[in-house]
């Protein structure tokens, strides 16, 4: 029986600092991934958002399902500063999950400083090109 390609969702198992970021992208546990990320306590995930899409509860599902262990989410809303939608806002506060939103620059460094400190952080960071 032939195979073809096949396709698997794009995951990390574990916590892992950011290297890097920019291109499109992030470096960090010597991978480099395309496209944004979700960093989560059970890994990091390819997250299919882009810098003009807009920020909806449906893109958010996977850090509510991990709200147990999740106090903070940073959100990285790409080179600028973009408010949450109040839906959104509202669902991660009823779920226990403050949120901030700050450029992807700004949640790449706050992250990898609540991570060394063993905080209960996830971050939601959009790629940016610069």
């Amino acid at each position: 029986m032939a195979r073809g390609i096949v396709i698997r969702e794009q995951h990390y198992p574990g916590r892992a600092p950011i290297d890097a970021y920019g291109n499109g992208g992030f470096r960090f546990a010597d991978m480099s991934h395309r496209g944004s990320i979700l960093c989560l306590p059970s890994g990091i995930y390819g997250w299919p958002q882009l810098e003009t899409d807009p920020l909806s509860p449906e893109a958010f599902e996977r850090v509510i399902a991990e709200r147990a262990d999740i106090e903070v989410l940073l959100v990285g809303t790409g080179d600028g500063l973009r408010p949450l939608p109040r839906q959104v806002r509202d669902m991660l506060k009823a779920a226990g999950i403050s949120a901030d939103p700050m450029s992807t620059g700004a949640a790449v460094r706050t992250f990898n400083i609540l991570l060394a400190e063993e905080r209960a952080v996830a971050a939601a960071l959009i790629a940016v090109e610069g």
